[in-house]
C-alpha cells in the first residue's frame, strides 16, 4: 500500500482530516499518520506524543494517530464526481417490468411510491455535462483534477460551483480545475484545507471571471486572502466567516485595489476595530462589511491623524451579536463610516447611561445616526426618525448634564438637533425631583406644539 505525503486530504469513517505526518512514532511498531481532523473533537492531541512534536495542528488538539488503511478514502477527481452525482444510468428492466418507474417519496418514510413519468429524459439531460450551468458537489471527495483539456471539453458552460467539503489540498489543484472553467463566476470551497499556490501562472489564469468566493471555515489566513486577491480581478463578493482570525493586516502591496464590494467575517475573533478598519484601507470598492459574532467591544474615535476614515465609503455594516455596549461607540461609528445607510446591532446590549436609553436603543441610535435609513433589517420612515430625534432631544434635556458643552460633548448630534428642531424647554427643580425612573411622564416634550414637525405628536411612543 503506498503511502500519502504530507499535506494529503483523507475521509475516513465520516471525518475529513489532513496529513501531516508519516512515519514511525517512538515506542511503537510501524509507520502511522499523524492527521489533523476537521473536527477538533475526533482529536486526541495537538501532535505531541511523550513530549516530542510529531506535527502542528491550526487548531489545538486537533491530531491524533492512526494507521494507514485501506478504510481511508483520498478521493476521486472533478468529473468522477461531476459524473456520479449528475449522471445516473437508467435501472435495469426487469426491476419495472411493466415499464412504469417508481419513486418512493421521501416525506412519507418509504410508505408511498409513484410513478415517475420522464425520468428517462431527465437522465439524458443531465448526462449532457455541457448544458450544467450549476454545479453542487459539497462533499464529494474530490481531490484532483483531470489532465489538461479535459474538463473544458465536458463541462465548459459552469457558471457556479460548489467544492465545499471536499479533499482538495491546495489551491493549485483547485486551479486546474477552475483554469478550464472560463465562465465560472461564483465558486464555493468551504470547509477545506487549502495549501498556498507555487504556481501564480496558473492563479493568474484561474478566475479570471470570478465574482464571489466564499471560504468560509477553512482556517485560510488573512496574509493568504490578501495575497489571493491579486489574482481575482473581478471579485465582489468574498465571504471568509468561521476561520478563526483574531487580526487583519494591510496588503503588503500598496498599489493593490480590491475589487470587492461585499466582506463577510462573520463569527470570527476580530476584536481590534480600528485594525480592521486600517486592514481594508485597499478595500476601496467595499460598502458593504459584515462582522456579526466577533468580539468587538467598543469603537473608539478616529484618530486625529486620519485626514479621511479607511473605511468612509461604507454603506451598510452588520455589528450583530458583539459586546458593544457604549453609546460613545455609535457616535464614533458616524465619524469612521459618514455615508452609513444601513446597520445591523442585533444583540448588541447598550447597557451604559440610563435604563431607557437600552430599553429604547432603536430610537436613540436612529437619533444619533442621522445618515442611516435601514436599522436591523427595518426601514427608518421619516415620521420616525423625526419623533427619535425629538424624544433623544427631550431626553437630554431631562436626563443630561446642563451645559450645552457637556451636552455636545457626550450626546452626538446635540447641537446639529437643537439648530434643526430648537431648544426644548429645561424642567424645573421641581419636576427633576418628580422625574423617577422611565415614567410615561417623562417622555412628554415641554416644547410649545408648532415649533415640533408637523408629522410628529407631543408624546413618542415607544
Amino acid at each position: 500500500m503506498s503511502l500519502p505525503s504530507s499535506g494529503t486530504r483523507i475521509y475516513l469513517s465520516g471525518h475529513l482530516g489532513t496529513v501531516r505526518y508519516v512515519g514511525s512514532v517512538h515506542g511503537t511498531q510501524g509507520t502511522w499518520l499523524g492527521v489533523e481532523w476537521d473536527e477538533p473533537l475526533r482529536g486526541k492531541h495537538d501532535g505531541v506524543k511523550d513530549d516530542k512534536r510529531y506535527f502542528t495542528c491550526l487548531v489545538p488538539n486537533s491530531g491524533s494517530f492512526i494507521r494507514p488503511t485501506a478504510h481511508i478514502d483520498y478521493g476521486v477527481s472533478f468529473l468522477s464526481a461531476l459524473a456520479s452525482k449528475y449522471i445516473e444510468m437508467p435501472l435495469a428492466s426487469a426491476s419495472f417490468p411493466s415499464g412504469k418507474e417508481t419513486v418512493t417519496l421521501g416525506s412519507s418514510h418509504g410508505t408511498i411510491e409513484v410513478e415517475a413519468v420522464g425520468l428517462d429524459k431527465v437522465r439524458s439531460k443531465l448526462a449532457q455535462l455541457e448544458r450544467l450551468k450549476e454545479v453542487s458537489l459539497d462533499g464529494q471527495h474530490v481531490s484532483q483534477a483531470e489532465d489538461k483539456g479535459v474538463i473544458i471539453q465536458r463541462c465548459p458552460n459552469i457558471m457556479g460551483l460548489d467544492l465545499s467539503r471536499n479533499l482538495l489540498a491546495s489551491w493549485d489543484i483547485v486551479a486546474l480545475i477552475t483554469s478550464e472553467l472560463g465562465l465560472l463566476e461564483r465558486l464555493a470551497l468551504n470547509s477545506n484545507r487549502l495549501q498556498e499556490s507555487t504556481n501564480h501562472p496558473l492563479l493568474s489564469i484561474a478566475f479570471l471571471s470570478l465574482q464571489e468566493l466564499q471560504l468560509n471555515a477553512t482556517l485560510v489566513s488573512w496574509p493568504s486572502i490578501n495575497h489571493l486577491l491579486r489574482f481575482l480581478p473581478k471579485l465582489k463578493t468574498l465571504e471568509v466567516g468561521y476561520n478563526r482570525l483574531e487580526k487583519l493586516s494591510r496588503c503588503d502591496d500598496p498599489s493593490h485595489r480590491s475589487t470587492v464590494e461585499l466582506l463577510n467575517l462573520d463569527s470570527n475573533s476580530l476584536c481590534d476595530w480600528s485594525n480592521i478598519c486600517e486592514s481594508l484601507a485597499s478595500f476601496t470598492s467595499l460598502t458593504r462589511l459584515v462582522l456579526a459574532s466577533n468580539h468587538l467591544s467598543s469603537i473608539p474615535s478616529l484618530p486625529i491623524s486620519h485626514e479621511q476614515s479607511p473605511v468612509k465609503q461604507l454603506k451598510f455594516l452588520s455589528l450583530s451579536s458583539n459586546a458593544i455596549s457604549q453609546w460613545s461607540s455609535i457616535d464614533n461609528l458616524t465619524r469612521w463610516c459618514p455615508n452609513l445607510e444601513g446597520l445591523n446591532t442585533r444583540e448588541c446590549t447598550f447597557t451604559e447611561g440610563m435604563p431607557c436609553e437600552s430599553r429604547n436603543s432603536r430610537q436613540f441610535i436612529i437619533a444619533r445616526m442621522a445618515s442611516l435609513t435601514t436599522l436591523d433589517g427595518a426601514a427608518i420612515s421619516s415620521k420616525e426618525r423625526t419623533d427619535s430625534e425629538i424624544f433623544y432631544l427631550s431626553h437630554i434635556t431631562q436626563h443630561g448634564p446642563g451645559g450645552a458643552d457637556e451636552r455636545a460633548k457626550y450626546y452626538g448630534r446635540w447641537a446639529e438637533l437643537v439648530a434643526k428642531y430648537g431648544h426644548i424647554d429645561e424642567p424645573t427643580d421641581a419636576q427633576r425631583r418628580e422625574q423617577q425612573g422611565d415614567k410615561l411622564s417623562n417622555r412628554l416634550l415641554r416644547k410649545p406644539r408648532e415649533s415640533l414637525s408637523p408629522h410628529s405628536e407631543t408624546r413618542i411612543d415607544t
